[in-house]
C-alpha cells in the first residue's frame, strides 16, 4: 500500500493546516490503524482518505476546523500534481518500476 501526505498543506490565509512535528505521530497511527483495518476513510480519487474524525486531534486548538480543508481532495490540484510526478518518473527512464507507473495511470483515469 501506498500512503502519501502533505504536512505542509496550507488554508488561503497561508497558515499551515497541520501543526506538524510531534503531532505528525497522529497521522501515521492512522495509518497504523487504516493497514489493520480498524480506521475509518472515505473512498476518494486518490484513495482513502481519513473522515475528519479518524485522526485524534485532542488538545489541538481549533484543529476540528480545519480538518475539512485538510482532508479535502481537489481533483484541479491533483492533476497539477500529476504533471510534476510526470515529470520526475521520467528522470528514471526504463528503470521507473511498470507497477508505479500503471498505477499512476490509473490515477489519472480516476481524476478525469
Amino acid at each position: 500500500r501506498i500512503f502519501n501526505v502533505n504536512w505542509f498543506r496550507k488554508d488561503a490565509n497561508g497558515k499551515f493546516l497541520w501543526p506538524g512535528y510531534g503531532d505528525n505521530i497522529r497521522v501515521l497511527k492512522w495509518i497504523f490503524e487504516r493497514l489493520d483495518g480498524t480506521a475509518n476513510a472515505v473512498e476518494t480519487p486518490i484513495g482513502y482518505v481519513p473522515t475528519p474524525d479518524a485522526i485524534d486531534i485532542t488538545g489541538l486548538p481549533n484543529q476540528a476546523e480545519k480538518m475539512p480543508e485538510l482532508l479535502k481532495v481537489d481533483r484541479d490540484e491533483w492533476r497539477r500534481e500529476c504533471e510534476l510526478i510526470e515529470e520526475h518518473q521520467q528522470l528514471f527512464g526504463d528503470r521507473y518500476p511498470a507497477a508505479l507507473h500503471d498505477q499512476f495511470e490509473n490515477l489519472r483515469k480516476r481524476l478525469s
